[in-house]
């Protein structure tokens, strides 16, 4: 059963996972799907996110789409909240794919301002109205303009924020200034994730409630040990846990992602390192910077 409004608004928090896709051959590798989310949800994982941009949904077919969706949910049996990619640079698809979310389990659908398209403010409010309107889920809107190359400004979001089932956002902009600009937008209740692993300890101290991280794939008791540090008012060990995390995030963004954490993830056994084209294989020196920094926390011997 998907969570309450009641019993989302106060798991939406701390370290979510924006999971890698394991492919096997040229399908998904469901058997090692499986694992690593039950590997995640015992190491502390707050939130699952599949098929987002770490699982390569822009390379994933319609039917892997909804099938990772489905594994996903039925991996995490209700422990965890399932939070779904479902977005579009199409709002039809973008509806599609959220209304299959919601028939298929998840908690939340997360959906990416529409990409290529480069919409307007009001397209930008009328595409999330539109799907929001239509499927009664909870509603995460992912703004991300260093991919999207379109940026929903606060305005916009507290526009959106009016709407009963949009219920918060993945701030990917790496503007610290941000948090506080959408909280007097958006008002309290609006959840606020950081997309950059990099700065989600200091996007938490400007009022951020959690973090859709890519380290989490591969360092995920590191990153829910922060988090719990911060819940709880342990700043400087907040502080300690995110200095050590620091060469992995350099490490995992030294080429595009996710071919820098899929490689790590193989190092760890979690999965196999293939992306789709365009994402080849990542250079011998960023497989050796990768290597470096798991050694570097104890995570790979």
């Amino acid at each position: 059963m998907p969570l309450s409004a009641a019993q989302l608004h106060g798991q939406l928090q701390g370290s979510m996972v924006a999971l890698i896709t394991p492919f096997k051959g040229d399908g998904i590798d469901a058997a090692a799907f499986k694992k690593f989310i039950d590997w995640q949800i015992a190491e502390g994982t707050d939130a699952l996110v599949p098929a987002g941009t770490t699982g390569e949904s822009p390379t994933l077919s319609h039917d892997e789409h909804r099938k990772v969706v489905e594994l996903c949910v039925e991996a995490a049996r209700g422990r965890v909240p399932v939070i779904a990619g479902t977005g579009s640079n199409s709002t039809a698809e973008a509806l599609d794919l959220t209304k299959h979310a919601k028939q298929a389990g998840a908690d939340v659908a997360m959906l990416v301002c529409p990409y290529y398209n480069k919409p307007t403010q009001e397209g930008l409010y009328r595409h999330y109205a539109t799907v929001a309107e239509a499927v009664d889920i909870p509603i995460i809107i992912y703004n991300i303009p260093g991919r999207s190359v379109v940026d929903m400004a606060p305005e916009t979001m507290g526009r959106l924020a009016k709407i009963a089932n949009i219920v918060g956002v993945k701030d990917a902009t790496n503007d610290l200034s941000r948090p506080i600009k959408t909280k007097r937008a958006c008002g309290d209740k609006f959840r606020q994730m950081s997309g950059e692993d990099h700065t989600a300890l200091a996007f938490l101290a400007q009022g951020g409630h959690g973090c859709i991280s890519v380290t989490a794939n591969v360092a995920p008791r590191l990153c829910a040990q922060m988090h719990d540090a911060w819940r709880q008012g342990a700043v400087e060990t907040a502080m300690q846990v995110n200095e050590k995390l620091a060469p992995l995030h350099d490490a995992l963004f030294c080429e595009t992602s996710p071919g820098p954490v899929k490689f790590a993830a193989s190092l760890l056994k979690l999965s196999a390192p293939d992306t789709r084209l365009p994402l080849g294989p990542i250079a011998d020196a960023s497989k050796a910077r990768v290597e470096a920094a798991l050694k570097g926390l104890g995570l790979l011997h």
